[in-house]
Parts: structure tokens; sequence; C-alpha cells
């Protein structure tokens, strides 16, 4: 939404429904304590539109949750092929597969979507006994469908998160309530998440206006139905939802995709879901605490931007380009007869993603690096979702207020491509969509590689540094399929949260980490980060060569680390989990 702070009373709403949770025990002689007439309570509440409009506005407040989509991203991107850490950073724990089920990231974020469940549950339940004649025409239903979509979204992250999902769909009322049993997938799938979309789908507006631009839309619950479906591998029915945003009408690319990482473009024609951070309100409480934390000064920015910026100006860089990544943005070959081109030699997407040594433009106010390299194995920084376009340096109280995009049209494309790959084997289509993004980075695309190679395009996921040329292959279903999972998926999408959950559920996290691992051997066999050495092109490495998948490809092991376990806290407190 276009107003970012959620007034005072919603946030005193916030805090005094999670109570509930706490249930105990009366004494028959607490019929002489006395009630405060000015605390808010369930049964002071849920009086007026108005209430359900402020305890929905708490629903979306849980979306803020920096285990959700801020500085928390970090611990399951550093898990796939796209990132790095240091040893001196929390992160690396996930890099290496060694966090345990009492980590507090694991724990923080089961909470916080458990936190925003339990606000829809609130929402939703009270709605079924609300007096009619306090809502307009559609208002009801609206407010619903609201809770509705972001309860979906809360359970998808949960399930696909954590193997499953302890399934609430009410307000508990006793402790015996909190007694439930682990559900997989499939069952969160078809009890909750599937249900609240094609209720979503069937009482929401296609666009909102005013204040309320940011809300949910039709638009946002066939996204996420499609992707439901996509992850469940019903092709057709993915593809099919996925078709009804495309063909909507309501959403477009945006001619510039850094237009989705800044916040002059907040909301854009490319945003389907989008959380709204503001670095200006609240001021001087710390980015690390969202405004809806209990008993704290809490801010309603993102501290992501920290997590992301580079050390020298006020970030802390614990996440780390890979060579891969960096090597494959590289690869992204800028097409001269774009008329999006210039002067640039790096592709739209690279220049709006990361930063290597010889970065070109502007990286913190500061104009065009050089090929001297970064230092320490340190091949490149992440600009993505940091303040790097408008600022010389983080702020030192981990403040940005960049939105973050959870679900933007082009990922709906690149889904798309796979679905009809996976369903019809519809090459075309599926070519017709991924240039469709190409073309916006100002790359060639899929055709014009086939229209110069004899129906032949690279694969440009496989090093040229290391192994010199990239096979030219005929478009088929598998090398299109390949494409997308190994290309560009992760040159559009890195450090949005998806990489990890998307090389599980395509079964190919060991034969990633093999590779790069056997990658990571031949640098150091081969490169020379001597003192006296020159960096060369194409990374400029300086000083070592960084090992990032050399613990991860021995430590991995599917059945324990496709999904987080369940937080030993969780398992403590529900005798149902163990």
């Amino acid at each position: 939404m276009r107003y970012k702070k959620f007034n005072k009373k919603a946030r005193a709403l916030a805090i005094a429904v999670c109570s509930v949770l706490l249930i105990t025990s009366c004494d028959q002689n607490d019929f002489l304590t006395e009630v405060n007439p000015n605390t808010i309570t369930n049964e002071t509440f849920w009086k007026s539109k108005q209430d359900f409009q402020t305890g929905l506005n708490t629903v979306y407040a849980a979306m803020q949750y920096q285990s959700i989509s801020g500085g928390g991203l970090v611990f399951e991107e550093v898990m796939s092929d796209i990132a790095g850490s240091e040893s001196w950073y929390d992160p690396i724990a996930f890099r290496n597969f060694t966090f345990t089920d009492a980590d507090q990231n694991v724990t923080n974020k089961w909470a916080n979507l458990y936190t925003g469940i339990f606000r829809a549950n609130q929402v939703i339940s009270k709605l079924q006994t609300a007096e009619p004649s306090i809502f307009a025409a559609g208002e009801k239903e609206s407010i619903e469908a609201q809770a509705r979509t972001l309860r979906a979204f809360y359970y998808f992250l949960v399930a696909n998160t954590y193997g499953g999902a302890v399934i609430h769909t009410k307000v508990a009322q006793t402790k015996e309530d909190l007694q439930v049993p682990f559900s997989s997938i499939a069952e969160v799938n078809n009890q909750i998440i599937i249900p609240d979309l094609q209720f979503a789908k069937a009482n929401l507006p296609q666009k909102w206006s005013g204040e309320n631009v940011g809300r949910v839309t039709t638009g946002t619950a066939t996204a996420l139905l499609g992707k439901v479906y996509l992850f469940d591998k019903q092709w057709a029915a993915a593809a099919a939802e996925f078709k009804n945003v495309i063909d909507s009408g309501v959403y477009s690319l945006t001619a510039n995709i850094m237009d989705n990482f800044d916040t002059e473009h907040e909301f854009n024609s490319e945003s389907i879901l989008e959380v709204a951070y503001s670095a200006t309100k609240n001021p001087g409480a710390n980015g690390d605490n969202v405004d809806d934390t209990p008993y704290t000064a809490g801010a309603e920015a993102s501290n992501l931007a920290r997590a992301y910026g580079q050390l020298n100006y006020g970030g802390y860089n614990t996440l780390l380009p890979s060579y891969f990544i960096h090597e494959l943005y590289l690869n992204d070959e800028v097409d001269p007869t774009n008329s999006i081109n210039t002067t640039n030699i790096h592709s739209k997407r690279l220049t709006a993603s990361i930063a290597p040594a010889n970065f070109e433009g502007q990286y913190y106010l500061l104009d065009n690096g050089v090929a001297k390299g970064w230092g320490y194995g340190q091949s490149a920084y992440i600009k993505k979702y940091s303040n790097w376009y408008n600022v010389k340096s983080e702020d030192g109280n981990s403040r940005s207020g960049i939105n973050c995009r959870q679900i933007r049209l082009a990922d709906v494309y690149l889904m798309y491509a796979e679905a009809v790959l996976n369903a019809s084997g519809d090459l075309s289509s599926a070519i017709f969509y991924i240039d469709e993004v190409r073309a916006r980075a100002g790359v060639k695309t899929i055709q014009e590689y086939l229209d110069a190679n004899g129906n032949k395009f690279p694969q440009l996921h496989i090093s040229k540094e290391v192994h010199g040329t990239q096979p030219l292959v005929e478009p088929t279903k598998k090398t299109l399929l390949t494409h997308i999972q190994r290309v560009e998926r992760p040159l559009e999408l890195a450090f949005e949260g998806h990489r990890f959950k998307d090389l599980v559920r395509w079964g190919i996290v060991q034969q990633v980490f093999n590779e790069l691992v056997a990658d990571e051997n031949w640098r150091l066999a081969n490169i020379d980060v001597g003192p006296t050495a020159v960096p060369v092109q194409p990374l400029l490495l300086k000083e070592r060569i960084r090992d990032d998948f050399r613990n991860a490809s021995t430590s991995y092991n599917s059945a324990k680390n496709d999904y987080w376990p369940i937080p030993a806290v969780e398992r403590q407190s529900n005798n149902q989990l163990n």
C-alpha cells in the first residue's frame, strides 16, 4: 500500500491479539479483577468496518518482517548457487548446511510467518460473525479475500521453507488447540492455499487506486496460485493461471529493470505482490525491528540494503555474488541493435544487480570502476536492493525504504515458459516469453542466437573461463528448461529470495554444487592470485580463490537440507510434532 505506516491502533492491536497464544488458567476469585476500559480486546474491537480494515492492516504488516522480506533473505539465498559468504558471518552456517533447528533464523521465520497466519485467521474468523450492516456491498468479501490471499502467501512460504506446515485455520482458544500435527505440502495446498486463492480470485479487483494501491489483487492471487501449481508440477494448471495474469492487460515489464529495485518506481506496472517499506517513517528506529515488533520502537524500514551493501560504503556484504553468477552476468551479451543500449558494455540487469571491479556508471555515487579487482577473492558485490544508486553509504541504523517485490511480471513470464514447456513442449511460446525478459535487459535473445547459428543457441551457464567454450545446442524441451533453470531465472531473479526453492523443486542442488566445485578446483589450480600477480579477466580475482561450494557439496543432503527443520522450540511446545 502506498501508506507505509499502519496506525497506532493497528499497532496496539497487533500486539494485543497475539496474547491469545499465551493462554493461562484463571482462579475463580479473579472475578474481582478490574478491566481497563481503554484496553483493546476482542470484545471491544471488531465493531466497525474500520476495525476490520485496521485488523487487515496488521496482516499486511507481517510481510514487513525481515525474515520474510528483509535481511533474513540472505540465509536462504546463500544456500543456492548464486551466493557465498565469509566465515565470520552468520550466513556461513547456511552456506555449509551446518545450521540446526535451534538457529534463531530458523525460529524467527517460522514465528513471523505464523504471526501473519494468526492475524489473517483472526480477521477471517471475526468476519463470519460481524454485523452485516457495517459493510457496504462487496466490502466484507473484499476484506476476507485480502486476508485469505495473505494467509495463502504465508502458508506457501511455511510449506516450501519447512517442507510442510502445522495447519491452523482458526484462532486458538485453549492450549490444546495448538497441539496440531505436521501436514505435508500437498495437504497445505489442498486444505488452505488453493481454496483461499480461488476465493480471492473471485472477490478481488484487478486494480486498486489512490492510497489502496499496493493491496493484493486478483492478479496477485492468480500468480500465486500458478506458482503453487508449478511447484506441484501441475504444469497445465500452472500455465493457465500464469497466462491469465499475462493476458489480463494489467501488467507490463518496466522499461528499465532497475525500476524494480529503487524507491522511485514503487508499485509499478510490473509489480504483482510488493511489500512496502519506508526509511522516513518512525525516524530513529533501527531497521532490524519492524513496526509491530512488541515492546520496541520499531521501524517501517528494511534492513536488506545494509545486509547486501558493500562494507566500504556502510553495508555488511554478508552475501557475496558467487563466481558463477558473476560470470553468468558477464555472459549476458549486450545486443547492440536493441534501442535501450547506448554505450553500455554490460547488460542492464548486470548493472542493476552486481558491482564487479570494473563496474560502469556509478556505485555509491562513485564513477566507473577500474579493472584491478576488489581483493580477497571477492569478485563482485550485490547492488540489487541496496541504495547504491542515490547515496554515498548505507544508513548506519540499517534503514532502507526500498520495497520488496515478492512477485513481479518477469518472474511470471519465466514461470509460464517453464510450465508450457513441461505441459505441451510449446517451444515457440517459451522462447517468446524468455526473449521478452532478455530484450528488456538489452541482451541478445534466444531467437537472435538461433538465427545466427543455424537454429542453435549457446549453453550460457557453462563457464567460458574454465571450459573455454559454450557448446551450441538446438532448442528442445530439455535444453530450454536447462536455460530457464541455469541461466534466465538466476540472472533475472538473483537475490530476490527465490533461488534455493527453485533448485530444490527441480531436484538439481547436488548436481549444481558438484559442477561449481569442479570450477573452483580449476581456478585454484590455474589462476595465480599471488602478491605479484596481475588480475585477469573475466573475474579479476586477487589474493585468494573463494571456495564457496566445497563444504556445501559434501555436507548437503537432500533428505535433510531441502527444507529447514521445524524449530526446536515449536517441537517442545507442540506435542504432536514429536
